[in-house]
């Protein structure tokens, strides 16, 4: 069975472009790979985090990756904060990245565009990605169009790697969703849903009022022809809505929009606003089961214990090879 990794930062409130980009594909892929969720609360260290919002936001998305339908007992899901490994391989692969590289990273290239104040961990954090991912052996790394760039300078290190000390990682491969790996704004859906706009009127939370949810997909922005065609350039609304109906209907596009042809946004919006409404109901009911008792905490020891088994191997077999230690492990 084929290895996929991932991970996912705890900043901020679970958003609906979350879930359906990056949480719910992998209640499928779980009977296809063997698979490691990480939640990458290391990465949220580089900008400050209320300590009491990161410790509800790092519980929140553990809870809601498993009432998505992740089952702890097929996914090995932890924290990363729990596998040290992930630090000090981290450090050994960001000396064998350049400068050059690093400031090629979109994140970096957007908080200096922007003339914002920018700390080392900004800077450095693609070095501990490659760590993240290099530590397990993944054949896949499931990530959106825009991160495609991070697994690409991840592939180039353990190449480079390879090539200095010999076959020590496997080179992973990007998987980008064709559908639902990208979800817009509701009202500028020229950019991507998130957590961190400047307004949530066009971002739904998962653990939001349901009501108020239907309420932003039936304010959500379209177009005025009123014709209901997935056409992201021309007509990046009601694409975008189209897509999350398609992949929280499981229906393709194509039957969609037969559907409703000849039908005003008007009945599409409130069909989807309800379809949006029975998903967060289901969602949110089994976060509130998932949360009331220690089951997350027994979920993230399994998880732990098991990460680290195979970190420690990895990182024991790294540090051989570039000559750190002077005994045999």
């Amino acid at each position: 069975m084929k290895r996929m990794l991932s991970g996912i930062k705890p900043t901020g409130r679970v958003t609906l472009g979350n879930y359906i980009g990056a949480i719910k594909p992998f209640v499928s892929y779980q009977d296809e790979y063997e698979m490691y969720i990480f939640i990458a609360n290391l990465h949220s260290m580089t900008i400050y985090q209320e300590p009491k919002e990161l410790r509800q936001n790092t519980k929140d998305l553990i809870a809601l990756y498993i009432a998505a339908g992740l089952d702890p007992k097929k996914v090995t899901l932890f924290l990363q904060s729990d596998v040290l490994e992930h630090a000090q391989l981290g450090w050994y692969l960001g000396c064998m990245v350049n400068m050059g590289e690093l400031s090629r990273m979109t994140q970096y290239k957007d908080k200096v565009s922007k003339n914002e104040t920018i700390g080392a961990g900004i800077f450095n954090y693609p070095s501990l990605m490659n760590a993240d991912i290099l530590m397990y052996d993944p054949d896949y790394v499931p990530v959106g169009e825009d991160q495609k760039q991070h697994v690409e300078l991840c592939r180039d290190i353990a190449e480079r790697f390879n090539k200095r000390y010999s076959d020590t990682f496997k080179i992973p491969e990007p998987l980008v969703a064709k559908v639902g790996g990208r979800i817009m704004d509701l009202q500028n859906p020229t950019k991507k849903m998130s957590k961190s706009a400047e307004t949530s009127k066009g971002c739904i939370y998962i653990l939001d009022d349901i009501q108020v949810s239907k309420k932003k997909i039936k304010s959500a922005v379209t177009d005025s022809d009123g014709h209901i065609h997935y056409d992201p350039i021309n007509k990046p609304g009601i694409s975008n809505l189209l897509e999350i109906y398609s992949i929280l209907s499981n229906k393709p596009i194509k039957d969609i929009e037969k559907q409703y042809e000849g039908q005003g946004y008007g009945v599409f919006k409130n069909d989807l606003a309800e379809i949006v409404g029975q998903e967060l109901e289901k969602i949110q009911a089994r976060y509130r089961e998932i949360t009331s008792g220690s089951y997350l905490d027994d979920v993230l020891e399994e998880g732990a214990q098991k990460a680290r088994n195979i970190a420690r191997k990895k990182l024991a077999k790294v540090e051989r090879k570039i000559g750190i230690t002077i005994k045999k492990k």
